[in-house]
């Protein structure tokens, strides 16, 4: 479409993880292994959660629902990457971006207000554990995760809305592996000064208020940790607790790196490697941090697999 004499485009070209042909079929395979262990890492956590008695608790709970979300997060940008590796056709419209978009910012933002809950969560087990099963209510953890992706919906509208109101221009071609805001500013041709000021807010206030609530929480936790006497309870305590920190230092790690600097610092490989870890990396890596040194989940998974054995 012409405005004036510049070209409104309608559809981009994602150039992949990278443009090298020698590479496309090496990368098909090294993702899709990923994608599997990934849809199958959190759908056995999913599964195992549900079907064992010992592990309905609000924790494992919280576990369950994240899981849940890293199954259909990795889903959200996976597919397109496999088609294009394998693919000399790597056009995606502007509705097509739209959607990839919209749909990676509601799991994005629904995985930030997931971690804060989760961070609750531990901090009345540690700091009231004989209020725990009275607090941490099936209606309040259902709440809390239900609260978690309207929140989600509500950032992702803002933060689609506002990235695509700008007018994109020029080359269509997003030198990336999906449609993320980053790139696409790059290529607008539409002042983006109020536009990176509303995303900054929006970005901001969710990724500060949750890393707020995370970090009051394992403050009262260090402290009520500190209190335990006994090394062996320290050591406990803190252990209910160190898969999740792993996790929000991952996931808060690279998403930090990617929207707290100003476009004009944008790098687009350090960006590449950034997007990869919590787009692709975390919802593998986080079944594997929950269950490894988890005894709970080890013994149902045990049982799930004696179980089934005699069937088979």
């Amino acid at each position: 479409m012409e405005l004036g004499n510049r070209t409104i485009l309608t559809e981009f070209i994602l150039v992949g993880i990278s443009a090298n042909p020698r590479w496309q079929m090496i990368l098909f395979g090294i993702i899709l292994v990923m994608y599997l262990a990934t849809l199958s890492g959190n759908l056995t956590l999913v599964i195992l959660i549900r079907i064992d008695s010992r592990l309905h608790t609000p924790m494992y709970f919280f576990i369950s629902s994240l899981s849940f979300l890293d199954f259909w997060y990795t889903s959200v940008y996976t597919p397109k990457i496999l088609a294009n590796c394998v693919s000399e056709d790597k056009r995606i419209s502007l509705a097509g971006c739209g959607a990839q978009l919209f749909f990676s910012c509601v799991v994005a933002y629904t995985e930030c207000y997931l971690l804060a809950a989760m961070a609750y969560d531990r901090y009345v087990a540690i700091c009231s554990p004989l209020l725990y099963s009275g607090t941490m209510s099936a209606s309040l953890c259902t709440g809390l995760v239900a609260g978690s992706y309207v929140g989600g919906f509500l950032n992702a509208i803002a933060h689609t809305g506002n990235t695509f109101r700008l007018s994109f221009c020029g080359k269509n071609i997003i030198d990336h592996f999906f449609c993320d805001a980053p790139p696409l500013v790059k290529m607008s041709c539409t002042d983006t000064r109020v536009y990176e000021k509303v995303l900054l807010g929006v970005v901001g206030f969710t990724v500060l208020s949750c890393l707020l609530v995370i970090l009051i929480s394992y403050l009262n936790i260090l402290l009520a940790i500190l209190r335990i006497r006994s090394a062996s309870g320290r050591r406990k305590a803190f252990s209910t607790c160190a898969s999740h920190l792993v996790s929000v230092m991952l996931f808060y790690g690279s998403l930090l790196f990617m929207y707290s600097r100003p476009s004009s610092s944008y790098s687009l490989e350090k960006d590449k490697v950034a997007a990869l870890f919590y787009t692709m990396v975390n919802p593998l890596l986080n079944p594997l941090i929950y269950s490894l040194r988890n005894k709970d989940v080890k013994a149902a998974f045990r049982k799930a697999t004696q179980t089934i054995r005699p069937q088979a």
